[in-house]
């Protein structure tokens, strides 16, 4: 009896342990939240110039020679996490900012990540208002990850001052101990003075 008995304590330690694995295993999918609905702004606000639309899915920025920058700002703050998305620019110079904080009339000050076209520094980590580029991939590494006029993936961890990007499955930038602003806003962005049409869409958060 005493012989079954630890049988079957060793079973059930063995069962509670791949239990355990499995839900471990399966937490990090679980925990994307998603920013967008796929039919409205809700949940994000513009500032500037151009236009955001909702269409099949994805936010919509376009604008023409505008004087402003056209920004589609979160409404909530975020701190450390890992964003993912797809993006398309078609025309223009965009960027996906982290941390930020708007000031009059619409200038994100922070760290934006680049979206763009070939050569324009696509998953380079700039910071506006401050030191400019602060890590950005090579040209010809840029090259081999960038798809222009097709959807891109992106995938940004910012973890302290830690923070890490990825497009299409390979590192763009990585800072290391940067002291950038710990928490603030995420915001899309339309450049000021040339013709945008960018989408993103699929935006979708890990806290």
């Amino acid at each position: 009896m005493i012989r079954s008995n630890r049988l079957q304590l060793v079973c059930f330690a063995i069962l509670f342990c791949s239990m355990v694995t499995v839900a471990a295993s399966e937490e990090p999918a679980g925990n994307w939240r998603p920013l967008m609905d796929g039919k409205t702004l809700t949940g994000w606000h513009a500032v500037g110039d151009g236009t955001w639309t909702v269409e099949d899915g994805a936010f919509v920025g376009r604008a023409d020679n505008e004087k402003l920058y056209g920004l589609l700002v979160s409404d909530a703050k975020f701190g450390d996490f890992t964003v993912r998305f797809q993006f398309k620019c078609l025309s223009g110079d965009s960027g996906f900012y982290i941390r930020t904080i708007v000031k009059e009339p619409e200038k994100a000050h922070g760290l934006q990540v680049q979206v763009g076209r070939t050569g324009s520094g696509v998953g380079g980590i700039y910071e506006s208002y401050g030191r400019a580029w602060v890590s950005k991939a090579s040209n010809e590494l840029e090259k081999s990850f960038t798809k222009d006029d097709q959807w891109n993936d992106m995938v940004i961890e910012a973890r302290g001052g830690n923070v890490t990007v990825h497009v299409n499955g390979v590192k763009s930038a990585e800072l290391k101990d940067d002291p950038s602003r710990p928490e603030g806003h995420l915001a899309l962005q339309m450049h000021s003075g040339c013709v945008m049409h960018v989408l993103f869409r699929n935006i979708e958060i890990r806290q």
